[in-house]
């Protein structure tokens, strides 16, 4: 496990040399938000970072409801009960294993792994512009239907699941990168990712903090970027 900070926001990355795969601690006056649970065998180490910050977990907040993003959820919250669990109303169906698709949304198979034994329910089902502390939530589908980035609005920090990978050089859900191409086999609609992705370039961020690859600092000209090279991709 590794852990780098970055004003009120803690990177926890795992197998970071292999398949990065990152989740986030987010300072806030009562404790932590945890962004994102990570793998199943991720439990302790996700606990022993809060600890070191010497801080509690007072949220869980869920870009989305793949296995990569929820799989030490159960243990954390057989070790928290009380701590309460966010999702958008969306992705709480695949959080249920619900596959299906709504008539506007684009008729593409959901992919990625959607966990089967997950037992952990939301509590909180959350939708565009809910607060969360310091954080606003923000509708991007793309990657699943239901995912969601999040804006610390103290720092202009945005946290943004599998919207945009860094791992492989930077790119929007869908984009495959042959270096890290896991990201893009796992994205449902490629073209509602792209659309998704330049919501995100409007609210300026000073910083891009993704589920898988490195923090990057004022990014938006990268994001820009990244937008530019899937727009000629699905023409």
């Amino acid at each position: 496990m590794r852990m780098i900070k970055n004003g009120y926001l803690y990177q926890v990355t795992f197998m970071a040399n292999v398949f990065p795969v990152n989740c986030y601690l987010v300072e806030e006056e009562d404790g932590l938000t945890l962004i994102d649970a990570a793998l199943g065998f991720c439990a302790k180490g996700i606990l022993k970072a809060a600890e070191t910050i010497g801080r509690p977990i007072t949220k869980i907040v869920l870009t989305h409801a793949h296995e990569d993003h929820v799989g030490a959820l159960d243990a954390i919250k057989e070790l928290l009960p009380d701590v309460p669990v966010y999702i958008s109303i969306r992705d709480h169906r695949l959080m249920n294993g619900d596959r299906s698709l709504d008539p506007q949304e684009a008729q593409t198979p959901i992919k990625g792994g959607v966990p089967k034994k997950l037992r952990t329910r939301a509590n909180i089902l959350l939708k565009e512009g809910d607060l969360i502390g310091s954080l606003t939530a923000i509708e991007t589908p793309g990657h699943t239907p239901g995912s969601m980035s999040f804006l610390d609005l103290r720092t202009k920090a945005l946290i943004a699941g599998d919207a945009f990978q860094t791992r492989g050089g930077i790119a929007v859900a869908g984009d495959m990168k042959p270096l890290f191409p896991f990201p893009s086999f796992g994205t449902w609609s490629k073209e509602t990712a792209w659309t998704s992705a330049r919501k995100l370039v409007n609210y300026q961020p000073e910083l891009l903090a993704v589920g898988h690859g490195e923090i990057m600092i004022n990014p938006v000209n990268a994001m820009e970027r990244a937008i530019k090279n899937l727009e000629r991709k699905i023409g």
